[in-house]
């Protein structure tokens, strides 16, 4: 595969600081509280695995980082700026691709250009033929979403969030509805582009196994209203294989991640085995 190049500008590297952020939504009931008290730092260029159960507002936080909606306290700073409104250079790839069934492939990538006053499509139309072939899909540029596995469709998606080049990508559970093998093949495709990148980012998942394999660390959440609980940081070599996976320190990783949802009552296995032993503060 090739690499992607990071762009060559000062603000090409940059971090999000999460500050004791809460999410209230108002219903004609009572208000629901969706997260409580979260913080977290993401340094310039990290990867971060956000896991935790189905609605404990990890997806809320992640389009909260975007600007798409407002906090309910606290504050979300990229780089040097205050998040107050949609933030727009960052990229966004979501469960489903959300592509347009009438356009084709080259079509749905080059969207934002097209939306965009200002933006030479010239000068994206080369770079979306790169991404094309960084993620195995040269040739299909002329192709309708409908004559694409699933899989394909979401390599669609990674290319037109990564279009502009954008310091940060937030994901948020992108591999979920696809089969095993496709998506253990577009973890090893995510690790390789984000290596040559040096992008900061947002990784929301419910597996245990695919946090650990993508994190430089992984952020375990509560279950509603969602706070963020333990933030393990993974000592593991990269480039990462899939055969890691095997290894008594993955395992390791994984066991503490499940210990600690079995601690909040999340994980509930009468008849488990002894846990493996917690990791060490240096492991």
């Amino acid at each position: 595969m090739a690499t992607l190049q990071a762009r060559e500008t000062p603000d090409s590297r940059v971090g999000v600081t999460i500050d004791n952020v809460s999410k209230i939504y108002e219903t004609r009931g009572e208000p629901i509280l969706a997260l409580q008290d979260c913080s977290l730092e993401m340094r310039a260029g990290e990867f971060v695995s956000v896991v935790g159960p189905s609605g404990c507002g990890k997806s809320t936080l992640m389009l909260m980082v975007a600007g798409l909606i407002p906090s309910s306290g606290g504050s979300i700073t990229i780089g040097e700026t205050l998040v107050r409104e949609p933030y727009t250079d960052l990229g966004i790839v979501f469960q489903e691709p959300v592509l347009l069934d009438w356009r084709k492939v080259m079509g749905n990538i080059l969207l934002q250009v097209e939306l965009r006053r200002g933006y030479d499509k010239r000068k994206y139309l080369q770079r979306a033929h790169e991404l094309l072939d960084l993620v195995g899909l040269s040739g299909f540029e002329g192709r309708y979403p409908f004559e694409l596995s699933g899989g394909m469709r979401q390599r669609v998606s990674i290319c037109r969030a990564l279009l502009h080049d954008p310091p940060l990508l937030l994901m948020d559970e992108p591999f979920g509805a696809l089969d095993a093998l496709t998506r253990d093949q577009l973890n090893l495709d995510l690790q390789s582009i984000w290596l040559g990148s040096g992008k900061t980012v947002m990784f929301v998942t419910h597996s245990i196994s695919e946090a650990v394999f993508l994190g430089d660390k992984v952020v375990v959440f509560s279950g509603r209203p969602g706070r963020v609980v333990e933030v393990l940081d993974i000592h593991l070599p990269r480039p990462r294989h899939l055969s890691i996976r095997e290894t008594p320190e993955f395992g390791r990783y994984a066991g503490e991640i499940r210990r600690v949802f079995s601690s909040l009552g999340i994980l509930r296995d009468e008849g488990a085995t002894e846990p493996l032993p917690a990791l060490s503060p240096h492991e």
